[in-house]
């Protein structure tokens, strides 16, 4: 099983913005109030929880962008 980052990956962005150039992310992700941070590069960066709550259609809060729970199993572990 392969783990997911904790941010969407560049195409992932290109998907969502329909754009390639940071440029035009940048402005289609202000234009509609996604936050989202630059990296030193000035690529927008965005969060995979708080992006799935927006494309849910949820506004995201520091109340509703918890990620799933897990606990430890070592039932399996001999």
């Amino acid at each position: 099983m392969e783990l997911q980052s904790e941010t969407l990956a560049d195409e992932e962005l290109c998907t969502i913005t329909g754009y390639q150039l940071p440029s035009k992310q940048i402005q289609w992700l202000t234009e509609n109030h996604w936050q989202f941070v630059l990296t030193g590069a000035r690529r927008p960066v965005v969060g995979r929880v708080y992006a799935r709550l927006k494309l849910a259609g949820v506004k995201p809060s520091s109340v509703n962008a918890v990620t799933e729970t897990w606990s430890l199993n070592l039932a399996n572990v001999s």
